[in-house]
């Protein structure tokens, strides 16, 4: 005998339909979901490793700002080291340059003529003497001027003593003469030798 289905069918496939939308919905938003909290922590992940990049930059920079001010420091040092021998070389070469000097005094003087003070201010000398006239002080200028390491003579003062003794007192300046050329010679010299010396410390260093 054949059954008749007298349910509301129409009814039952409505829910069905409902039912199948509604977990078609709960996957979906289960996968959203996913996809947002695996793309959290994928995003996390890059944001943390520019992080740890950008912390190994600024060591980094640190870094080279402290080797940049040791290389500026020895920069300096170098150049005061240079400095310092070239005023070495200078003073080695003017002492025998001021018994030079003295001994063209001595050479330069002529009869008649005696020095009671002589100073030096850098590389201008000041006499001061007593001469018997002017013509003997006209011929120290003379000889100074024709002097290997004695030039540019200029008399200031020339009076006539009033004194006991007979002359007249002068003040007269000079300027030295010194290796001017041989200066910038050894300079050079001590350069190269600095400039020699850093690359064969910077080749052992590498």
């Amino acid at each position: 005998m054949p059954r008749i289905n007298l349910l509301p069918w129409r009814e039952a496939q409505r829910k069905d339909r409902k039912l199948a939308f509604l977990v078609a919905l709960g996957v979906a938003a289960l996968a959203a979901g996913v996809t947002a909290f695996a793309a959290f922590l994928l995003y996390g992940s890059m944001i943390e490793g520019q992080q740890r990049r950008n912390n190994e930059l600024r060591a980094a920079i640190k870094t080279l700002d402290k080797e940049i001010e040791e290389i500026n420091s020895l920069e300096s040092a170098k150049q005061k080291f240079i400095a310092r021998m070239e005023i070495i070389e200078k003073l080695q070469r003017s002492r025998p340059e001021i018994v030079h000097v003295f001994d063209e005094i001595v050479h330069s003087l002529p009869e008649g003529v005696y020095l009671t003070s002589v100073k030096q201010n850098g590389m201008r000398l000041k006499f001061e003497g007593i001469a018997q006239s002017s013509t003997r002080v006209s011929s120290f200028m003379r000889n100074i001027d024709g002097s290997q390491w004695l030039r540019n003579p200029e008399l200031e003062v020339v009076q006539t003593s009033k004194g006991s003794g007979p002359g007249s007192s002068f003040t007269l300046t000079a300027d030295q003469v010194t290796t001017a050329g041989a200066d910038g010679v050894s300079s050079k010299v001590a350069k190269a030798k600095i400039r020699k010396a850093s690359a064969s410390g910077q080749e052992a260093r590498q």
